[in-house]
């Protein structure tokens, strides 16, 4: 555990920009250009469907105003003849443009998913101890999701509306450029207040995922913890913040959707509403004669094609108003920056390696605390193969220390280096496979005990990951269960004991085989039998290696080439144990109190 606790002081939210457009949805550009076969199939499908569409009033004008001049039926059945192979050919069509675009949006979340993923990944610490992870996961699956529907289906109902609208325009014009005129007038009409209304959508939708986000978030925390919930009984207190989110996540959805639906009606009546004047006018012309019956029909059919598209198409603006918001948030993911990174020409690390640790004159902060000095000045050396432990108070810095070590952070005053070469230099991937560690918060992952522990060294040999369980005394209780190494321990290791699962993680770094070994209390959930023999395992592994070891347990450290004390993020202390019990100081205060309660 980090002696600060940068976590108390999260940002939980990923701050958002304030303007909604459609901007975003640029973005997947790039996803969707990878799958051209799909698209151009999509296009081809969705033009012959539309074409379909828009042939059929013609056939319906001609069967009107020729169909009935026959005295034998036979023009009639030619002319249905027509009409059904229009039909077919636009089921065809459709089946295929389905097909097409559903396909294409699963492909698109599936790389944007895996995208965000390894971004996520890429991320440095500063930013988890910022947001929280509950949310990063609504992003990850609920956004992706939105992002699926306006890929697929949504997208393309919008183009194939569009392509309508277009049509049947272009098709009233040429059936009657009277009425077309009426209706055309109508349109800024229509359009203009649809406009200014859907900014509010956007608005809406966005304030709804954000508060479903927030939900998602409490609920990923306390069923990750449901354990320590339920042991302080406080089942009904989880339960009523988590009502509460949903209540005012709900409310904000409902928001969304009442707009959505006003918009939805407004746009229909508008458009159909001016539709109808404009037949009215139409009908007149029947009467008088300036316009066949067939005409009519047909212009009656593409102004319902184009009233229904445009109607469709506000339904579908809302959609896409969903999806932009989802596209925002991920872009927004996709648009944060690692503070810690390699840099652009690394320097080398000494090969082989040696495991000289040098800490010069460090100071270090929290970004999230950056009030707090955790570390002032820090100073000190570790040599090649040399074991240092560091002993002191909680929150003295002796994590924090590891944790620049494996540069999760930089300092911000001082250099830390690694066989003379500063961390903030170096390759950060070549550096860290410098590093075993044992972190006194063990992970273990919902996998197989052989996962566990090739965790990271994934092409290691099966007797090399027996031979690593041996030496970290789990050998024996991974062979009594039923499926040996291959057995599944739970998400984040339920069902193993603390001991057993300490175990795991020894074998872990055993495995790893690094120059430089990093122990954070890497013994305190072992029993005493246990704690001894994998205390000799370790002390095999210590040999020609570079140790720095953290421990409160002042008996696992008796044997360290040297104890440096650290008190308030600098060093008090130095020395071996007996020295350090001759000063009288700090240590020895400590030691006396833990070996009197041991006595």
């Amino acid at each position: 555990m980090a002696d600060s606790f940068p976590s108390q002081q999260t940002n939980h939210r990923i701050t958002a920009p304030k303007k909604h457009n459609l901007r975003p949805l640029a973005r997947l550009y790039p996803y969707i250009g990878r799958n051209k076969r799909l698209v151009c199939t999509a296009l081809v499908a969705l033009f012959g469907a539309a074409g379909a569409m828009l042939a059929l009033p013609v056939a319906v004008r001609r069967m009107l105003d020729h169909g009935f001049t026959g005295t034998d039926g036979g023009t009639m059945n030619s002319y249905f003849i027509i009409l059904l192979a229009l039909a077919a050919f636009l089921a065809l069509t459709s089946a295929i443009r389905y097909y097409s675009v559903i396909t294409l949006g699963e492909r698109v979340v599936a790389d944007l998913r895996r995208d965000v993923f390894a971004h996520l990944s890429t991320l440095s610490t500063p930013f988890y101890d910022r947001s929280h992870s509950g949310e990063l996961v609504s992003r990850l699956a609920a956004d992706t999701t939105q992002i699926r529907s306006a890929v697929g289906a949504t997208a393309s109902i919008a183009l194939r509306n569009l392509i309508m609208a277009i049509g049947a325009i272009i098709m009233m014009v040429v059936t009657s450029v009277k009425l077309s005129a009426l209706v055309l007038l109508a349109i800024p009409v229509v359009v203009i207040p649809l406009i200014g209304f859907g900014r509010k959508v956007r608005a809406h939708t966005r304030r709804a995922q954000d508060r479903l986000a927030d939900a998602n978030a409490l609920a990923g925390e306390q069923i990750s913890a449901m354990r320590t919930v339920q042991a302080f009984n406080a089942e009904h207190l989880v339960s009523a913040r988590f009502s509460a989110l949903v209540n005012t996540a709900f409310r904000a959805a409902r928001q969304s959707i009442l707009s959505r639906a006003l918009l939805t009606g407004l746009a229909i009546f508008m458009v159909f509403g001016s539709v109808v004047g404009v037949l009215w006018i139409g009908s007149h012309d029947t009467l008088n004669g300036t316009m066949s019956a067939g005409a009519l029909g047909q212009f009656v059919l593409y102004a319902i094609f184009a009233a229904s598209a445009f109607g469709q198409l506000s339904e579908v603006g809302a959609e896409l108003a969903q999806a932009t918001g989802a596209a925002e948030r991920l872009a927004e993911l996709l648009d944060e920056k690692a503070t810690i990174k390699t840099p652009e020409n690394p320097l080398p690390l000494p090969e082989p390696p040696q495991g000289n640790v040098v800490f010069d004159h460090v100071r270090f902060a929290y970004p999230v605390r950056p009030d707090i000095t955790v570390l002032a000045d820090l100073s000190f050396t570790v040599k090649a193969g040399e074991t240092v432990a560091i002993v002191g108070a909680s929150g003295a810095g002796k994590s924090t220390i590891f944790s620049l070590l494996l540069r999760f952070y930089d300092p911000l005053a001082g250099t830390v280096s690694l066989d003379g070469v500063d961390l903030r230099q170096a390759d950060l991937h070549q550096l860290r496979t410098r590093f075993a560690y044992v972190a006194q918060d063990l992970t273990i992952f919902d996998g197989t005990l052989r996962d566990n522990i090739a965790f990271g060294c994934e092409t290691a040999r099966e007797e090399d990951i027996i031979k690593a369980a041996r030496a970290a005394n789990a050998y024996d209780f991974i062979t009594a269960l039923p499926e040996g190494p291959g057995a599944r321990v739970g998400e984040r290791g339920l069902a193993l004991s603390g001991g057993q699962k300490q175990r795991i993680a020894i074998a872990r770094a055993i495995l790893r085989n690094a120059p430089v070994l990093l122990l954070d209390e890497a013994t305190s959930a072992l029993d005493a039998e246990s704690e001894q023999l994998v205390q000799k395992a370790l002390e095999g592994l210590m040999k020609n290696r570079t140790t720095l070891v953290i421990a409160h347990r002042l008996a696992t450290v008796l044997k360290a080439d040297r104890i440096v004390v650290i008190q308030n993020g600098q060093i008090v202390e130095t020395g071996k144990h007996e020295s350090l019990m001759k000063q009288d100081g700090f240590y020895a205060r400590l030691a006396r109190l833990q070996f009197a309660g041991q006595a």
